[in-house]
């Protein structure tokens, strides 16, 4: 799947199209290991997955050891494979290392869009423990991911509100195709609900992503705007751009 040339991450993200969206793909060994599966996919692993791809692409790399070596570096604390603890499990958190490693930014102007602050608020791991068989089967891993959301939780973070998604010049002007929008989550414990890319289609901001409700990527058949206001306990979307 790579290409000749610098090419963005909007194209990478289109030859996911039709690809089967399957949960918990990570979760596959006993011990943590990076796993590079592209035939299925959950809103993460797209990502990650596209934007790897595009870090290859930038740097003239080819080779499936250079791909790895970039999905890893995105994955992981600092680009560290150690325990499983090494992953960045929360999206805000991911969002954090990945800018300190110089590999993306985070968009939060100008203030007319970006008028929302999210203060992070995160739990759900430790208090969900049982639901992640790494933390049932290794509880001394549970108090490092606690670590890690006390750290997180009170970061705060600018970002476009739903009511403020507009097809306007501006809106045209802050959010490219292929950046990444992180829907920010309402839910008690949580700081991202889902992960896509953003996409213009006939001057209409629109949301390609892996999706659970359609069970493949897709280019969603409704806007952004109007595809934030169907879903429950989300407020707008944080904005990531690939360096």
């Amino acid at each position: 799947m790579l290409a000749s040339g610098n090419v963005e991450p909007l194209w990478f993200a289109k030859q996911f199209l039709g690809r089967p969206y399957v949960a918990h793909t990570l979760e596959v060994n006993q011990e943590e290991a990076l796993v590079v599966n592209t035939r299925e996919l959950d809103c993460t692993t797209f990502v990650e997955n596209v934007l790897a791809l595009a870090m290859c692409s930038r740097r003239g790399e080819r080779g499936f050891v250079d791909f790895q070596r970039q999905l890893q570096l995105l994955r992981y604390r600092q680009g560290m494979l150690e325990r499983y603890p090494s992953r960045l499990h929360y999206f805000s958190d991911w969002i954090i290392d990945n800018v300190a490693m110089g590999h993306v930014v985070e968009i939060q102007h100008p203030a007319k869009l970006f008028s929302a602050v999210q203060t992070v608020k995160v739990n759900w791991m430790s208090t969900h423990s049982g639901s992640y068989r790494a933390l049932r089967d290794n509880p001394d891993f549970c108090a490092v991911i606690k670590q890690q959301e006390q750290r997180l939780t009170g970061k705060q973070y600018h970002y476009i509100p739903t009511r403020n998604i507009l097809n306007s010049k501006l809106m045209r002007e802050v959010v490219h195709d292929g950046d990444v929008i992180a829907i920010v989550s309402t839910k008690k414990g949580l700081d991202i609900a889902h992960l896509g890319f953003a996409m213009w289609k006939n001057g209409v901001l629109c949301f390609l992503d892996a999706s659970s409700i359609h069970k493949k990527v897709v280019v969603e058949p409704i806007s952004l705007y109007q595809y934030l206001t169907k879903r429950k306990q989300v407020s707008g979307f944080r904005l990531i751009r690939l360096k």
